[in-house]
């Protein structure tokens, strides 16, 4: 090993780690750096055996290493990131910050390699600030990575998305050179659900997404490829796998606890692919216990993954993640099943050529509403699940004195996070505290700084800042028992109340929305009118504002919606899991019919670049967006405008020739 070179060490290592001896891979730079202490390029060595040594979760040995490499060549930079990285997995976050600092401040940082450096570790900083709830210095740590690299599309999301958590209005503004559409168009997915009410650049944002962050496979699957299963079913049963990384203590797991349970097993086969955190729960064990066959997945990468559902024999594969946090979309890029669906873990079109359906319903995606959907929508009654069998808790229900709340007078809350305010929906609450005198409303604690931008707000529009009450962060169980303390909940726009709403409903809160023209917009409307008050569901913001001030104003009318909520939940749609199961295990079996027959839906992805630079440039933070009664008009003007100028195939969205729906 004395006379490998380090060329062959790199390459040997690479291909031991490749076949899965990550393990015998940094025993191979150890030895090395044994016996070659004078080799000029050790220090390269000892940070390849700390990168090993952390994947297999030797943090102790990984930062002894990257000490190492740092003692070896001061100078090289990226041992001070993956060290910092090391010790804020050891939980020694001062130290981790220690290093990070140490590479922005490097005069190396110069040099075009430093100033890679110098935004990585400026993004490590950022991640370890806003997990600290230390939002404003690192949104100023993604400004400066920003104005270094502007071409860094996961920065700009980034840094968006920490301004709309903390209510800088307006969220999007020119940087680094960077004119407005051109941060519109380096938006994340969810970011644009919370920025405006526009379906058709949402769904451009999440091709773009698709195609530029998650990137295209370079080997996948074709429908002929699957054409040995068509013959299988129903000689078998269906084997449905289950996608998710928050099969766990989180919303999504919340909401499908008990639904597994429920399935059909003589036609029926469920499995569940985690691909989350490995910490243990509760309802990660449920969910567990509830299920055919647990597979966790979290530590595979895409290759063991895609082996696992191919040898699983998944006939169709519900991606319960889309454009969230730990998502497996480069997995699923891959087609690991003939069939792939999204459904509830993003609220909105993948936009990707690998997603066939979507499932919706008629509430959320109303007939002739397809448009702005590349997937083809298939409907249940009501689209989320619920857990029947979670606990009321009212038996911990604090007093209102206890939780901060007045005695007296009418209570709103809206505890949706603050990334889905905004000016306008902020503008209509005030109007409402305006018009009904002694009321409060009652939010989700934040930072400090984020609450003191809200209270001056209220203050501006003429509210008393101590209006605004912040509920602490408690759990799950108990901040269920405290909606009984509330009256009235208001819904946002364009990203409405989800799980917090079917919360609310469930403990016998109305709910009041104005829903928008985007899924996201339009999940709270659903969900309202399943559970029985199809009268809370506005049809435009003025009402919203008008039917709050009222019931604001009337204790014996909030009374009465509350006794229905209550009355009604054993029977209403919305709490009706099993009928929600065997409606699911319909559409299931329509999809496999699809796929048998040769009518498997082909997704829609014609001319989405070119949308997405319209939407960039249409987008009007004056305006709410949906709620433009000429909407449709200005994209087909503007479809029409480049059309004329530039020889795009037509398409079935908004160019002049397509027909409605």
């Amino acid at each position: 090993m004395a006379r490998m070179g380090i060329a062959e060490l790199v390459a040997s290592a690479q291909a031991l780690s490749a076949s899965g001896q990550v393990a015998l891979a940094a025993e191979l730079y150890r030895d090395y750096a044994a016996l070659n202490p004078d080799d000029p390029l050790l220090h390269v060595v000892l940070f390849n055996q700390g990168v090993l040594l952390s994947s297999l979760d030797d943090l102790r040995g990984a930062a002894e290493a990257f000490v190492a490499a740092i003692r070896r060549n001061p100078g090289f930079l990226p041992p001070y990131i993956n060290l910092g990285a090391t010790y804020e997995r050891m939980g020694a976050a001062v130290e981790a910050f220690t290093q990070w600092s140490h590479v922005t401040g490097s005069l190396s940082a110069v040099t075009a390699d430093g100033l890679t450096y110098k935004v990585a570790a400026l993004k490590q900083m950022a991640t370890m600030l806003e997990g600290s709830r230390q939002l404003a210095p690192a949104e100023e740590a993604l400004r400066q990575a920003i104005e270094i690299s502007p071409g860094q599309r996961d920065v700009a999301q980034h840094w968006i998305a920490l301004r709309q958590r903390q209510c800088q209005w307006p969220a999007v503004v020119p940087l680094a050179g960077l004119d407005r559409p051109a941060m519109l168009r380096r938006m994340a997915p969810l970011t644009i659900c919370c920025h405006a009410d526009d379906p058709m650049m949402q769904l451009a944002v999440s091709y773009a997404h698709c195609k530029e962050d998650a990137g295209w496979p370079t080997r996948f699957r074709t429908t002929a490829d699957f054409a040995d299963r068509i013959g299988q079913v129903p000689g078998r049963r269906l084997r449905i796998g289950y996608l998710s990384s928050d099969l766990r203590e989180h919303a999504i797991g919340s909401l499908m606890a008990e639904m597994f349970g429920l399935h059909d097993r003589e036609t029926v086969e469920v499995f569940a692919y985690y691909c989350g955190v490995a910490k243990e729960d509760a309802t990660k064990a449920r969910i567990r216990d509830t299920v055919e066959h647990w597979r966790d997945i979290g530590a595979l990468d895409d290759d063991a993954a895609e082996a696992m559902m191919l040898a699983d024999v998944i006939d169709i594969l519900v991606d319960v993640n889309g454009h969230t946090r730990s998502a497996r979309t480069r997995l699923l890029a891959r087609r690991p099943a003939p069939v792939i669906v999204n459904w509830l873990g993003y609220p909105g079109s993948m936009g990707s050529p690998f997603h066939h359906y979507i499932i919706a319903d008629a509430q959320i995606v109303p007939p002739g509403s397809e448009r702005y959907y590349s997937e083809t929508v298939v409907r249940l009654p009501c689209y989320q699940p619920n857990d029947r069998l979670r606990p009321t808790a009212t038996d911990r229900a604090p007093t209102r004195e206890a939780a901060g709340l007045p005695a007296e007078g009418t209570v709103f809350c809206s505890f949706n996070g603050t990334q889905k305010l905004t000016p306008f929906v902020f503008g209509r609450w005030m109007a409402i505290l305006r018009q009904v005198p002694g009321s409060v409303l009652w939010l989700l604690k934040s930072s400090e700084e984020v609450e003191a931008r809200l209270r001056n707000a209220a203050s501006q529009a003429g509210v008393a800042p101590e209006r605004l009450v912040f509920a602490p962060v408690v759990g799950a169980h108990d901040h269920l028992a405290r909606y009984a303390l509330a009256d009235l909940f208001l819904d946002t726009v364009p990203y409405g109340a989800h799980t917090t709403a079917s919360d609310a409903l469930w403990m016998g809160v109305p709910v009041l929305t104005v829903p928008g023209r985007s899924f996201a917009a339009r999940v709270c409307g659903s969900l309202v009118h399943a559970a029985g008050l199809p009268d809370l569901v506005c049809a435009t913001p003025d009402e919203y504002v008008a039917r709050a001030v009222a019931l604001g104003q009337d204790r014996a009318a909030l009374t009465a919606l509350r006794a229905r909520l209550l009355e009604g939940r054993a029977t209403a749609t919305l709490f009706d899991t099993p009928r929600l199961v065997r409606e699911l295990e319909g559409l299931f079996r329509g999809m496999w019919r699809d796929f048998a027959e040769g009518r498997l839906p082909r997704p829609d992805m014609t001319n989405l670049d070119t949308y997405l630079e319209l939407g960039a440039e249409l987008d009007d933070p004056m305006v709410e967006t949906g709620f433009r009664p000429d909407y449709e008009a200005r994209w087909r003007d503007a479809v029409a405008r480049r059309h004329a100028f530039a020889a795009l195939p037509a398409d079935r969205r908004f160019h002049p020739s397509a027909q409605e729906g």
